[in-house]
């Protein structure tokens, strides 16, 4: 063993050595050199592209690995991984789909439908598709299966409304009525609470670049010619926004009695879910003024 992995006589518990250990990949038939390609691959989604290794081990040792190992080895077909994913997870996940849907044989249903796509019975190109290898580690696998299960009931109702027909609609007298709502996923107030008090302290160009970006869906290139700045400069201030809005609505959900646990699984909630007009939020106040005017002028924005 390399001095690299050891300190003190210690393996350095960033390593990907001991993380392999830690995360029971071997027990769930994933090799070695298969767990650091999830590390990797999990890697590229969630830092910057230039990241440092020591940014990578920092990053890893904060991940669920044992859980993302076993999401990633149902993915991959592992017998023995699906075994023990449904010990864990069949009756918990039967529990959420009775909270959603309310009625049993329809809860039972949408459970039923949900499992065939984490066990990833589509086969593309050769290869497995299992919604489960989109799990990445960083919450809980719990938080994250309850996200996802209320999102196919969404789902499910939206193409339901889909399939019913004009005519059958006019038969019932009912094709000038309004929409019915989508069935909302309930959120915790307090999470709604610390993203609309996260949002309303940042500064009005931040605004309008996460407007920009997220909702007008501009380009990078276009954000920085309205900004007159390099079109880095705008990847990198997207990336430090994202963080800082993340440690905020963290610390939001701390004052507001969650465990740093709760919170992190509180943030898995689909954004649509949010009862809250993020556009309004964003562009209150937004005259999106360069970098230069905002060096020169600490005042308020033009009128």
């Amino acid at each position: 063993m390399t001095n690299r992995g050891v300190q003190s006589g210690v393996e350095d518990p960033g390593s990907e050595s001991e993380l392999y250990q830690k995360s029971r990949a071997a027990e769930f038939g994933l090799t070695v050199e298969q767990f650091s390609f999830i590390l990797e691959e999990v890697c590229q989604k969630c830092l910057p592209a230039d990241s440092r290794a020591s940014e990578k081990k920092a990053f890893w040792v904060t991940l669920r690995v044992e859980e993302l190992a076993l999401a990633r080895a149902c993915a991959a077909g592992r017998e023995r991984a699906w075994e023990v994913f449904l010990t864990r997870f069949r009756e918990k996940l039967y529990d959420v789909a009775g909270y959603i849907a309310k009625e049993s044989s329809a809860a039972r249903e949408l459970a039923d439908s949900l499992y065939a796509d984490l066990y990833g019975t589509t086969i593309r190109d050769g290869q497995r598709v299992s919604k489960l290898a989109s799990y990445t580690g960083r919450g809980s696998l719990e938080g994250w299966l309850r996200t996802v299960l209320a999102q196919e009931y969404v789902n499910r109702y939206r193409r339901q409304r889909r399939l019913v027909s004009l005519d059958e609609e006019s038969e019932e007298g009912v094709q000038f009525a309004a929409a019915e709502p989508t069935p909302a996923v309930k959120v915790d107030p307090r999470v709604e609470a610390a993203t609309d008090e996260a949002l309303a302290e940042l500064a009005a160009e931040d605004r309008f670049v996460l407007a920009s970006y997220y909702l007008d869906s501009r380009t990078l290139a276009e954000i920085a010619r309205i900004l007159h700045v390099h079109e880095s400069t705008i990847s990198r201030k997207l990336d430090k926004l994202a963080k800082s809005l993340r440690k905020r609505i963290l610390a939001g959900l701390g004052r507001r009695g969650m465990s740093r646990q709760q919170a992190q699984e509180a943030l898995e909630v689909d954004v649509r879910d949010l009862q809250l007009n993020l556009r309004s939020r964003l562009l209150q106040e937004t005259a999106h003024p360069t970098f230069s005017e905002k060096k020169a002028h600490a005042g308020e924005g033009p009128g």
